[in-house]
């Protein structure tokens, strides 16, 4: 879903789902092409796109800014949400992976055709509040779940 430049390591649950990797890219040369945060410190929390826009939604009706930028990956099969560093040593969310850069910064960058910010940087907090976005990623998951079971 984005470049992350700096050692990372990923934390998944023990029910994690698979989420596809996305292949390397070349980096694009224009400012334009390049939606990047320098030097800003932040994990990602990688989620199915239906559970993440349910989450998105549940996120943005709650009370107080609670929810920072999201990438989505070309296909809408994924959403990223930035969130503090350090998110990933305790994140244990079923369905989700949360990728941590070890405090070395991070550069942002979709890489495949089509990737691009659903919630940009600038318009929103800086990250997403982790617990806060635990809750609305349960809540969403229940709802799925629900919607699902009426069908």
């Amino acid at each position: 879903m984005c470049a992350v430049e700096a050692g990372m390591t990923t934390s998944r649950s023990k029910d994690s789902l698979e989420l596809p990797d996305l292949p390397d890219l070349p980096e694009p040369t224009g400012p334009a092409e390049l939606p990047e945060l320098p030097g800003v410190d932040c994990d990602v929390v990688t989620v199915p796109a239906r559970q993440g826009l349910e989450a998105v939604d549940i996120l943005r009706r709650g009370v107080g800014d609670a929810v920072g930028p999201v990438l989505h990956d070309g296909g809408c099969d994924t959403l990223g949400f930035l969130v503090p560093p350090g998110t990933a040593a305790g994140w244990d969310v079923p369905g989700s992976v949360c990728t941590e850069t070890d405090g070395c910064g991070l550069r942002l960058a979709p890489v495949a055709p089509g990737a691009d910010w659903l919630l940009p940087p600038g318009e929103v907090e800086p990250a997403t509040d982790p617990a806060a976005l635990r809750e609305a990623l349960d809540e969403a998951q229940r709802m799925i779940e629900a919607a699902d079971g009426c069908a």
